[in-house]
């Protein structure tokens, strides 16, 4: 069964490794035999804080499922070919029985311990940030199917909600960031009513109040000090778990309206870029149980919040406690939690001070009738400064994990404020309604109502009565009005009848007071507009990074193109050097052999001599034998021939040496000598 208007979840994802950490839109790649952690026998280490919850969390439906949480794809072809949605899919709406106006929902992301979610939508090709703030139906006021437990049943509207067993709550989908708001809470069954043949000893309780984005969801509201609460077992208000008397109980049937008076949202200082007022966002979109949404990490509880809930009267001062490895003089381990050391001094913590809402209240009304002030100058929904340690830490952290993974976001995202928190135990429900139309309208100014509760003693200055006129000179006049009546009493006497009465005309009514409150109905749109709105600064400055790494890269390119040139060109230098060197040492060796020859050699232009043309860069032959000016064949006839020495037929049986030109006198061998030194002299020097 699948609501209407829902699209079917995609296919099965290919199981990884390690499904326990989700990836982000940059990390996903091939898996490869590099990639795959080999068998080690080192300790292995617990997983990442900033890492994504395990699918196979009972909470999120996971497990290598279609509803598992799973990567969106990294390339741009990819996230085109999925639907680019306005609207969410989700949720699926299954009954809780046959017929019941209660339904659980499926395909849909339900935040958890740390983590929370909001719809997002992919963008259209080439646009800078691959996805966007979307809405989920219906786009009104109502309770958040994201932002509850999921222990609650919901109806399809959003605007009722039940509970099971145990405190369970829900907040809105909407905060409340400034301004005055206001809205109504039926109570369908609550006050400690037993719902059919239930024998749950407790019965049905109800507790509704506003709370921050810290504030738990498994808990009731008023369990901290990040929500206040009003309790319809005793009419009391609560906070800090502190239960204190406030007005009457209230139970099934009754209306309860909630009011809340927030001042103007500081601005951010922008001399301060730590402020912690900026708006900045940290966030990753991923594909969860069939939807893209962005996952978040949840704004933790400060330490000094966590303090204000000791009340059990204990210091919270330490003395550290020495290591048990050292001894004292009598030779026995001290004990821990004894007394400190003479002169030592306690540790106190570093404890900011926690900001307060100047001007904010909190106040509730029963069937119309106002209750009073319930709460006054409530904490600030902005998050501390961040300490140096914590922000070394972060450094650290994000050095280590890369920009893929989760950080803590010390700046307010837009979604902070206070939320309409609903608290339900065993099988309490109720119904919401954000207005503008109301069972109990308050007044137009519900300010000015709880400042007259709040002093109910003032002084009436206002005096309707008449004297008695005394004896007064003739003429004398006296005037009053009273209900826009003159009268006008002569002092002849005080004879009723010398006393004339004028009625002045009447004046026209007084305009009715301007209605200072808004419905909560109003919240949701200008929410989706501030949310919009963020969505295109960051458009804007993903535009102003992309433009950034363009001129960065085309930076780095022009720089390997310098130092590619400044390769080729110093290779060049030295190729032309090495054979500058070469052409050097021939000429030399050319010198030295001219020198040995004499001086007629001098006198002839410096050439490679002929057997080494193959050095020479226009030549590359294989240089003649050295025995070539003894060995050239010379035809017969020719005067060459007969006066050559070579011996012939006719001289072999001569005595060797009479005729041959191959004697050791002859002065051809020494110069043999002398080209054979200089081609071994090139050979050494010649580079290969």
């Amino acid at each position: 069964m699948r609501a209407e208007g829902s699209s079917p979840p995609p296919p099965d994802p290919v199981s990884t490794p390690e499904p326990s950490n989700s990836t982000t839109l940059d990390s996903l790649a091939p898996l490869t035999p590099a990639s795959v952690p080999a068998a080690s026998r080192k300790r292995k280490r617990p997983p990442i804080k900033g890492s994504s919850p395990a699918p196979s969390d009972p909470a999120s439906n996971g497990g290598g499922n279609a509803n598992s949480t799973d990567l969106l794809a990294t390339s741009r072809a990819d996230l085109s070919s999925r639907p680019i949605l306005k609207i969410m899919r989700g949720p699926t709406f299954i009954p809780i029985t046959e017929g019941s106006e209660w339904f659980k929902t499926e395909q849909v992301a339900v935040n958890r311990v740390g983590y929370r979610y909001v719809p997002a939508g992919i963008n259209p090709p080439g646009h800078p940030t691959p996805c966007r703030t979307i809405e989920s139906n219906p786009t009104s006021f109502r309770i958040s199917w994201e932002d509850r437990s999921p222990f609650l049943k919901v109806s399809k509207d959003g605007l009722s909600v039940g509970g099971s067993k145990g405190f369970r709550s829900a907040r809105c989908n909407a905060p409340i960031r400034e301004g005055k708001w206001y809205m109504e809470v039926k109570i369908l069954h609550g006050g400690g009513d037993q719902i059919g043949d239930d024998s749950l000893r407790e019965g049905s309780h109800v507790r509704l109040g506003w709370g921050r984005r810290e504030a738990p969801l498994n808990g009731p509201v008023g369990l901290d000090g990040y929500s206040y609460g009003y309790r319809d077992k005793t009419g009391e208000k609560v906070t800090l778990s502190r239960p204190r008397p406030y007005g009457r109980p209230f139970g099934t049937g009754d209306i309860i309206g909630m009011y809340i008076s927030l001042p103007p949202r500081r601005p951010p200082n922008k001399k301060d870029p730590l402020d912690p007022a900026h708006l900045k966002r940290e966030r990753i979109p991923i594909d969860l149980k069939g939807q893209e949404v962005f996952e978040i990490l949840e704004y933790p509880q400060c330490k000094e919040m966590v303090a204000l809930m000791d009340y059990s009267g204990k210091t919270t001062s330490s003395v550290s406690v020495p290591s048990s490895s050292k001894k004292t003089a009598n030779g026995k381990i001290p004990e821990r939690g004894g007394p400190a050391p003479t002169g030592a001094k306690p540790a106190t913590p570093n404890l900011r001070p926690l900001p307060i809402l100047a001007d904010s209240r909190i106040a509730f009304f029963v069937n119309g009738e106002s209750q009073g002030v319930a709460f006054q100058d409530i904490y600030d929904y902005i998050p501390l400064r961040q300490s140096d340690a914590r922000k070394s830490n972060s450094r650290k952290r994000s050095a280590r994990e890369g920009v893929k993974e989760h950080r803590e976001n010390p700046f307010d995202d837009g979604t902070l404020g206070y939320y309409p928190f609903i608290s339900l135990f065993n099988d309490a429900s109720i119904r919401l309604n954000p207005g503008p139309d109301f069972d109990f309208p308050p007044p137009a100014d519900i300010d000015a109502l709880l400042d007259k509760q709040a002093h109910p003693n003032g002084v009436d200055t206002t005096n309707t009565s008449i004297p008695c006129p005394k004896p007064a000179p003739e003429d004398t006049k006296m005037e009053t009005d009273v209900d826009n009546t003159d009268i006008s009493v002569h002092a002849d006497d005080c004879d009723p009848s010398n006393i004339t009465i004028q009625v002045a005309p009447a004046s026209p009514p007084a305009a009715e007071p301007q209605q200072t409150w808004q419905p909560a109905c109003e919240r949701y749109p200008q929410f989706m507009r501030e949310e919009w709105a963020f969505d295109d600064v960051e458009t804007e400055e993903a535009r102003e990074e992309l433009a950034k790494a363009a001129a960065a890269d085309k930076v780095d390119e022009d720089k390997r193109k310098q130092r590619e040139k400044r390769r080729l060109q110093a290779e060049a230098r030295r190729v032309a050097d090495a054979r500058r060197r070469t052409e050097e040492k021939v000429r030399k060796a050319g010198e030295a052999k001219a020198a040995r020859l004499g001086g007629s050699d001098q006198e002839r232009p410096m050439t490679p001599p002929a057997p080494y043309a193959a050095f020479a860069p226009e030549r590359n032959q294989p240089s003649p034998s050295p025995l070539r000016h003894s060995t050239a064949f010379e035809a017969d006839g020719s005067a060459e021939y007969e006066a050559s020495p070579a011996p012939t037929h006719v001289s072999y049986d001569e005595p060797k040496g009479g005729q041959s030109g191959y004697t050791s006198e002859n002065p051809n061998d020494n110069d043999m000598d002398i080209d054979q030194d200089i081609e071994a002299l090139i050979a050494s020097d010649t580079p290969t």
